[in-house]
């Protein structure tokens, strides 16, 4: 009866793992400049808005990556936010606009100045501050995705 009990609990287990692994839940990756980063998806305006809040480090492969709904002039900030970032806009065929590089954290609050694109862009990558020197990374450079992101943000 015990071992028939642990069997079931493991199969539930490895059921739920396996289904928050797919879908928005799931592990995506972007790559660019010949390296992958596994990101964090921000495709909605609550995640957009909280992005990398409060977050005291952040792993050299790791980043977010920010959707939105349609191609504009963007304007990020750090509000909240605890480490420098390198900020890359990327327009909807997912070419690099413009760089905002080494940009430090803030804690003035709404005061914080914004840091906006050079162009229109719709996705939005932030990687720790000197990745993009580190990678070469240069207006045109293309960024790849893997299955799963979205092609457009959410309200």
């Amino acid at each position: 009866m015990r071992l028939r009990l642990l069997t079931s609990l493991f199969a539930l287990a490895a059921v739920l793992g396996t289904t928050a692994c797919s879908g928005s839940g799931g592990r995506h990756w972007v790559e660019v400049g010949g390296q992958r980063f596994d990101v964090a998806l921000a495709d909605d305006f609550d995640e957009r808005a909280r992005g990398l809040m409060f977050r005291e480090s952040m792993p050299a492969d790791h980043g977010m990556l920010f959707v939105h709904e349609n191609e504009a002039p963007l304007a990020y900030w750090m509000k909240n936010t605890k480490i420098p970032l390198d900020i890359l806009y990327f327009d909807a065929d997912r070419k690099l606009v413009s760089i905002q590089r080494g940009v430090p954290p803030c804690t003035a609050g709404d005061r914080c100045p914004n840091y906006p694109s050079r162009g229109p862009a719709k996705y939005v990558l932030e990687l720790n501050a000197g990745r993009s020197d580190a990678l070469g990374l240069e207006r045109g450079a293309v960024i790849t995705f893997s299955e799963g992101i979205p092609e457009t943000g959410q309200p």
